[in-house]
């Protein structure tokens, strides 16, 4: 069986006991990071086998993988969050299926969950964007979500949320509701709501650090 585990965004604490137990009884971990995933495994006292399974290698590996999990318990992880959520691992949970061997995604930490309910946005629907394209079809996408009704959840790096901030203002207008999320369960956690003029100008002035998970309201009639 191929099991795909939740690792904690932030707070080593929010994971698991399911999770910890899956971890210390495969017979092989695939990580995103093996030296991000260590300190998880450490503070737990799980020494289970660790390989690389990352988005250079994916394409070569997951045929690999997937023919081990056909004949032993393995389990994947990403440096933080739930797999195949803007992380490596839909190649391989693709690979088992095909491969006949049993799929099965624990429940667990994800970012965009605390970052959406926080925000003070309807949540009722949601659309998830995830990382927006950094070249090549960013316009397209722009476009897309300026007529998108629900919710939308956009992943981005603080070098370049104010660039992502300002972008939106030009395709959705300035006074569009948004929230901005970092850090999300760590000491230095942090919400910012507004609009997103008054969201680009506060980041403009106050450079953000961690990872973000920025929420925006849907287009209104």
């Amino acid at each position: 069986m191929l099991y795909i585990v939740p690792t904690p965004v932030g707070n080593l604490e929010d994971v698991t006991l399911r999770a910890l137990r899956v971890l210390k009884e495969v017979s092989l971990i695939l990580a995103e990071d093996t030296r991000t995933s260590s300190v998880l495994l450490k503070h737990y006292d799980i020494h289970t086998p660790l390989r690389s399974h990352h988005k250079f290698n994916e394409h070569e590996t997951c045929g690999t993988f997937a023919d081990m999990a056909a004949s032993q318990d393995i389990a994947l992880i990403s440096d933080a969050g739930t797999p195949c959520i803007s992380d490596p691992g839909f190649m391989l949970a693709r690979a088992c299926v095909e491969h006949g061997v049993e799929v099965q995604c624990l429940p667990g930490a994800t970012a965009f969950v605390p970052a959406l309910v926080d925000s003070g946005l309807p949540n009722d629907r949601f659309y998830f964007e995830g990382f927006l394209p950094q070249k090549k079809g960013r316009l397209t996408r722009l476009q897309f979500l300026a007529n998108q009704e629900h919710t939308m959840i956009i992943y981005e790096s603080p070098f370049r949320l104010v660039k992502t901030l300002e972008q939106l203002v030009e395709h959705l207008g300035a006074e569009r509701r948004a929230s901005v999320s970092r850090e999300i369960s760590k000491l230095h956690e942090d919400t910012q709501r507004g609009t997103l003029a008054e969201l680009a100008a506060h980041f403009k002035q106050t450079p953000p650090k961690g990872e973000i998970v920025l929420i925006v309201a849907g287009k209104q009639d």
